[in-house]
């Protein structure tokens, strides 16, 4: 009966080390299970059954961490990262403290229809504005988020929005009236993702961006603080904006980053002549829209000779960082432009020895006809 014991443990012994060593070779395996019998041979029956008893809490504690954790060594899916400073820098909202949120939702909006739209759906236009600030929309609302500051939206003729102190559902249902009103519209995860959060609040010294917040003076009329809440506005605008194109180009630099190691490998590159020409269409219309489109390298003609403004616009700026992302940006689509410029390179190379042989095989069909001729 002990000898049927030991024969039992046995089997179930090797049951476990086999499947604790799969992923060696046959022969391995096959080996280490034989030198390990011939160990248990030699084992009091006792031993033998806590080994088998370790080896077991060491089987099921390995499933049960496969089982928590997922296959070992898979990375946690990780968002894109953000390129707004003013979200890690923003404080706490306090009771006084309201909140100020842009969003960049299309490449334009069509103003006349949308003001139509707002303004049937209970929005109220304010209409004392500069006209020389004709690219935006301001409209009020009376669903303020609190009670200290009346509900501003600024909405630019570029593609972007801004909310002032403004509640969470009237702003879905603005975004829902602009999606009406879009041309060529942006995913709606990347839109809520490339966000510019600020807090403001009202106080008693002069107007200003302080340690990431938007000071008001409370002593100024309400027409004068619709100017500044547009001068902090408009700089919310371009990093909103911004911050789309850099996602456009990161994504445009991922679909190219293949070539180099393709070209220093001597492989041929997998991509046709046409796909060429359509990365280069795709990387002068991001330039043309950083650069040429918009006013992320100069200063609007608006706050020429509005100098307080004009300060609050160029802090606000300053804060978010544009200069130097725009500078980045430029970088980057100065060396996409190298390399694009050097694929069709390329294809034109390759164009023409094509034709180079062409014309040889045509001048040699001649000679060969001349010959012919001749000696027939």
């Amino acid at each position: 009966m002990q000898c049927v014991d030991m024969l039992v443990i046995q089997g179930m012994s090797l049951k476990i080390l086999w499947r604790l060593h799969q992923p060696l070779k046959r022969t391995q395996a096959c080996g280490f299970a034989l030198r390990t019998l011939n160990r248990l041979n030699s084992v009091p029956a006792n031993r033998t059954w806590s080994l088998q008893m370790r080896l077991q809490s060491t089987t099921t504690a390995n499933k049960s961490v496969l089982k928590q954790g997922g296959m070992l060594g898979k990375r946690t899916f990780k968002g894109p990262r953000t390129k707004q400073p003013s979200r890690t820098n923003q404080p706490s909202l306090e009771e006084d403290m309201m909140q100020c949120i842009a969003y960049a939702t299309a490449d334009q909006y069509h103003l006349p229809t949308l003001c139509h739209d707002l303004i049937a759906h209970g929005f109220i236009e304010i209409k004392e504005f500069p006209r020389d600030a004709s690219n935006v929309l301001v409209m009020g609302t009376e669903n303020a988020a609190k009670p200290y500051d009346s509900g501003t939206i600024f909405i630019f003729r570029e593609g972007s929005v801004v909310f002032w102190n403004v509640e969470e559902k009237t702003v879905k249902t603005v975004m829902r009236i602009l999606e009406q009103h879009e041309i060529q519209p942006y995913e709606v995860a990347l839109v809520h993702w490339e966000n510019e959060e600020i807090n403001y609040t009202v106080g008693e010294s002069n107007s200003k961006l302080h340690r990431g917040i938007f000071l008001f003076n409370e002593e100024l009329d309400y027409d004068q603080v619709v100017l500044e809440k547009f001068a902090f506005s408009n700089a919310l605008s371009l990093s909103v904006k911004l911050a789309i194109w850099e996602v456009s180009l990161d994504n445009f630099v991922e679909s190219i980053q293949s070539i180099p190691e393709m070209l220093k490998s001597g492989q041929r590159v997998k991509l046709s002549r046409a796909e060429v020409m359509q990365k280069i269409g795709e990387l002068f219309s991001l330039r043309h829209c950083i650069n040429l489109s918009s006013d992320l390298l100069i200063t609007p003609d608006f706050y020429w000779d509005r100098e307080d403004l004009e300060q609050l616009y160029d802090k606000t700026c300053q804060f978010l960082n544009i200069n130097r992302r725009v500078k980045v940006v430029n970088e980057k689509l100065q060396h996409c432009t190298e390399l694009t410029d050097l694929m069709r390179n390329h294809f034109s190379e390759k164009h023409s020895l094509r034709l180079e042989w062409m014309i040889v095989v045509l001048i040699t069909i001649e000679v060969m006809f001349e010959l012919a001729r001749v000696i027939f």
